[in-house]
């Protein structure tokens, strides 16, 4: 595996070495001694999975309390991802990185706690598959406007068109006023 620090350098963006044949492809998609080596040292303690269609937008979430870091990967379609920096402490406070994510590329995203996180479905479906380092715990969850100006997330939707959103993204708060990790 590759691990690629992108520009704020605790999301690491990870590529794995892909071995394709005509009977298909295999890769790891998680090796606990090439993680440590990487200094990502983490445990988890669930996985997660959804499926989404085109021009589905999830996020931005956290968990104020019992943070989550999770470890991102597509097992069917593309995704546009992204982590926001939400540690009032970091000097990349407020600021985030993106990456595609696909069945195709078979590249997997490193979200540490302290991050909110969120993806925008490019193909005609998503498999969205992560692995969390704590518990779900929707009384601690909270949600930035994904279209916040502040943050302004050039997400890559056609012109005019409304991502599909669920309620509670509908409704999320201004970065502004979102509550942030010390």
């Amino acid at each position: 595996m590759d691990f690629e620090r992108l520009a704020i350098p605790e999301v690491v963006l990870i590529k794995p070495k892909v071995h394709g044949d005509d009977r298909g492809f295999f890769l790891e998609t998680w090796r606990a001694d090439s993680f440590e080596r990487a200094a990502i040292g983490a445990r988890f303690v669930q996985d997660n999975q959804s499926r989404s269609d085109k021009w589905t937008l999830r996020g931005l979430h956290y968990q104020l309390q019992q943070p989550q870091g999770k470890l991102v990967r597509v097992s069917r379609g593309e995704v546009f991802d992204v982590a926001v920096d939400m540690r009032r402490s970091s000097k990349t406070f407020g600021r985030y990185v993106v990456a595609t994510l696909s069945d195709t590329n078979g590249h997997m995203l490193w979200v540490p706690a302290g991050f909110a996180h969120g993806f925008l479905v490019l193909s005609e479906t998503a498999d969205f598959v992560y692995k969390c380092t704590d518990y779900y715990a929707p009384r601690f969850e909270r949600t930035v406007l994904w279209s916040d100006k502040t943050l302004g997330v050039d997400w890559p939707l056609p012109p005019g068109l409304m991502p599909n959103l669920s309620e509670k993204d509908k409704v999320g708060v201004p970065f502004e006023a979102a509550e942030a990790y010390p």
